[in-house]
């Protein structure tokens, strides 16, 4: 399933950003994208557009900023962005990081099913970043 135009400028107008063709291109990827991406990641998305690579940051940064996409790894000190997908998600759930390929994936939901506590701590378990570090299937098979 693929983001329409419309459903896009929707999306954008809905959270009060004005529906650039730039903003809508990186919506688009970020929809489309199964992984967060780093900036240099949608850089390479977007080789074949004119758009200056800071109009592509500044695009991700406003649409972290409405809550349209969120940074859920900050891995080697890189930003990787998500799309939040459902309101009050926020894409808040565990992911793994790959210390040969360095690729960030999302963990499936029957490991982290029982990653949700209640009481004092339930607020900063919500809002904090929890990441795995090790070798990803691809890079463990010989």
């Amino acid at each position: 399933m693929s983001l329409t135009l419309e459903e896009a400028r929707h999306l954008l107008k809905r959270q009060g950003l004005r529906a650039t063709a730039p903003r809508i291109a990186v919506l688009k990827i970020l929809f489309n994208t199964q992984t967060p991406l780093s900036y240099s990641e949608m850089v390479s998305h977007l080789s074949e557009s004119d758009w200056d690579p800071t109009t592509i940051y500044r695009n991700l940064v406003k649409l972290s900023e409405a809550g349209v996409a969120t940074i859920v790894s900050r891995a080697g000190g890189i930003s990787r962005y998500a799309l939040v997908r459902d309101e009050g998600d926020a894409h808040r759930h565990p992911h793994f990081v790959c210390d040969d390929c360095g690729k960030i994936s999302c963990l499936p939901a029957e490991l982290t099913a029982t990653m949700s506590i209640d009481g004092d701590w339930s607020a900063s378990i919500a809002k904090a970043m929890v990441q795995l570090r090790g070798e990803c299937p691809k890079c463990l098979t010989p």
